[in-house]
């Protein structure tokens, strides 16, 4: 199979993620880190720190300001209810995925008011100058994805940060899809709060995720939103407050974020200069391959070739449902590929692609050229088919 659904989860990983892994499970010495004082808890601490510490390094952030999750999704519903209450007022997008938009929209039931900031007229990328017109004196947080999921647009984050920093408003990134592709530093991007997964282009097992904070949070008081063991204070009523106990209630999936680890060090050992240039030569491939196919619509700004951008290609074929288009790629071209909503509905209705969906196409290291050239005949022979 050629698999080019990383956007979803980079299911091929490096061999160094997969030969960390199956040491780990073969290990005898792995106890609850953090649950006791005997060697097997010790051992399991010590990896959950080293991964903690790897973590803290990769995003420009302190080892305590580190929590880990399951993944994205726990990590913005955690942190989004721990953060906001009733007459609080949140600037999000329309790009967002719904592990941002439920929980909000769980948070509106509750008091706190939301806006949205539309994409640009005649363009793909969000109208991150409207914000202004969003501000209100209760506006207490902006919202936004790094890079779409649907279409790999990146949002202008140095706009975005300049804008919060103006008005004294936190800045909360959902990492998920840039996180392991581009370069993010919590301070030099003056970035408050960082939620990410661990299974995409981290090139981590499924499990693993996290929150990160910049330093103005140690000042923002935080509620904790699941409670139980946490290894201290076991005599308190309530959870710890302080990180990273505040959002690490229960046992720590310690064998998976060796893996985390794991994938973390491989692409420190790349380089991510290196590794954002490698994916951008195969998407650049990919697009130019099928950009005058016939019948080919592509959602997404490709006109600068320099231009920062996900390692990802949304298309459609003609007014066929997206459906069909990649079980078509599946089927008789055993290529994985990313049909409908993609969990982006708002995205998708700026669009006009709620009822079509879209196909989508994204990259990792992991793939090669040849890949590429073969998705592109193949894109090319339904495109033909189609005339």
């Amino acid at each position: 199979m050629i698999y080019l659904d990383n956007a979803a989860s980079s299911a091929i990983k490096p061999d160094s993620v997969k030969k960390a892994l199956c040491q780990a499970v073969m290990r005898d010495d792995l106890g609850n880190a953090g649950r006791g004082a005997h060697e097997s808890s010790l051992r399991a601490l010590q990896e959950l720190e080293a991964a903690r510490s790897a973590v803290a390094e990769f995003f420009g952030a302190e080892d305590s300001q580190v929590a880990f999750t399951a993944n994205a999704t726990m990590s913005l519903n955690l942190l989004l209810k721990s953060l906001l209450k009733a007459g609080d007022h949140v600037i999000s997008t329309c790009s967002e995925h719904n592990s941002v938009l439920r929980p909000l929209y769980q948070l509106e039931e509750e008091g706190v008011a939301l806006s949205f900031a539309a994409l640009k007229d005649y363009s793909f990328q969000v109208d991150v100058d409207s914000f202004q017109q969003l501000l209100r004196p209760n506006t207490r947080a902006v919202v936004v994805n790094h890079a779409s999921n649907v279409t790999g647009e990146v949002i202008d984050l140095a706009a975005c940060a300049r804008f919060c920093r103006a008005h004294d408003l936190l800045l909360i990134l959902d990492a998920a899809q840039s996180a392991g592709e581009f370069s993010i530093d919590m301070e030099a991007d003056a970035i408050d709060a960082l939620c990410f997964t661990g299974h995409k282009s981290l090139y981590g097992p499924g499990g693993t995720g996290g929150i990160v904070l910049g330093s103005r949070m140690a000042d923002v008081p935080l509620k904790a939103v699941f409670s139980g063991g946490s290894g201290v204070r076991s005599f308190d009523k309530t959870h710890p407050a302080e990180m990273p106990a505040l959002f690490e209630s229960g046992t720590a999936n310690v064998l998976g974020l060796i893996g985390l680890h794991a994938g973390v060090k491989y692409l420190q050992k790349m380089d991510l200069s290196e590794v954002e240039a490698r994916l951008k030569k195969l998407t650049r491939r990919f697009y130019e391959g099928v950009k005058d196919l016939p019948a080919i619509k592509i959602y997404g700004d490709f006109s600068d070739p320099k231009r920062r951008r996900a390692p990802i290609v949304a298309l459609n074929v003609a007014d066929m449902p997206a459906g069909v288009i990649s079980d078509i790629l599946a089927t008789d071209f055993d290529i994985a590929t990313r049909p409908g909503a993609h969990c982006a509905p708002l995205m998708h209705q700026a669009l006009g692609t709620s009822d079509q969906g879209i196909v989508r196409f994204s990259f990792s290291t992991m793939n090669s050229e040849a890949d590429i050239d073969k998705a592109v005949a193949a894109v090319r022979e339904i495109s033909q088919s189609l005339i």
